[in-house]
């Protein structure tokens, strides 16, 4: 049941406005950060709120000269930061973004991305409030997952990185108006 709930927590989450400023404060998401030798810039930042309770905060980060979405569509630097606000098990992170990829892709993609995606959701642990965790995706280097700033997987593996950074940034995944306000393409 807790599973379901989080799946439903991810799909159909509604946003309280009004409410976001205080965990944005909180998540105190940098305008822009450097990676490596490129300096990214924050193009989008969002609260994912579930029945008014606050989950995380995300943040989504790319070149300045490169929109959010070609970032993400042509796999070019891109972070994404989540702050979280609220204390998560493990299963219920890996059971709600298996809900969502499932949802995004056909049983054939999913099949060429299993073992990738079992070492990456299996580097998650319990989640506790004010945990950092950040997908990172260099072209050169790969995704890096972080915890609290150590990285705890990395994958050469593009069509892998597509897919899970998808979940926040491709259809189907969070809510479009949250999806469309990671990507600073509010409508």
């Amino acid at each position: 049941m807790r599973h379901l709930l989080i799946a439903l927590l991810l799909m159909n989450s509604l946003t309280c406005l009004a409410d976001e400023a205080k965990p944005i404060k909180e998540a105190n998401f940098p305008t822009q950060l450097k990676d490596g030798s490129q300096t990214l810039q924050r193009k989008g930042q969002i609260v994912l709120t579930y029945l008014w309770a606050d989950v995380y905060a995300a943040a989504l980060f790319a070149p300045a000269n490169v929109s959010p979405r070609d970032a993400f569509e042509q796999l070019r630097d891109l972070r994404l930061e989540l702050f979280y606000l609220r204390d998560l098990d493990h299963s219920d992170i890996t059971t709600a973004s298996a809900t969502i990829l499932k949802r995004q892709h056909s049983p054939a993609t999913l099949r060429t991305l299993e073992a990738g995606l079992k070492k990456l959701q299996g580097s998650f642990a319990n989640i506790q409030r004010g945990d950092r965790y950040a997908l990172d995706y260099d072209p050169a280097r790969g995704l890096n997952l972080e915890r609290n700033g150590q990285v705890i997987f990395t994958s050469t593996d593009k069509a892998l990185a597509k897919a899970y950074l998808g979940i926040w940034l491709a259809p189907e995944g969070l809510p479009e108006p949250l999806r469309q306000t990671l990507l600073a393409q509010t409508p």
